[in-house]
């Protein structure tokens, strides 16, 4: 293997599954790697998630400036 690696590598790429051994033993296997992507999910519609949720309910900025002061000394 010290000096077919490039020929070794060519089998794996193949498609073949190669055992390196140790005094006839076999201390590790090279295999192909999974080339196939995994499937790419959507990105969820959050804005009509939202709406679903709460309808067209519209919060004041000064509503929520209000809010988050009152947060903010809490902690």
């Amino acid at each position: 293997m010290r000096h077919d690696l490039n020929r070794i590598l060519e089998w794996v790429a193949n498609g073949e599954e190669v055992a390196i051994t140790k005094h006839r033993r076999t201390v590790a296997r090279m295999m192909p790697a999974d080339v196939h992507k995994p499937d790419a999910r959507p990105m969820p519609d959050i804005g009509g998630r939202l709406q679903k949720v709460f309808g067209r309910k519209v919060i004041s900025d000064k509503a929520v400036r209000s809010v988050l002061d009152e947060s903010r000394g809490d902690y």
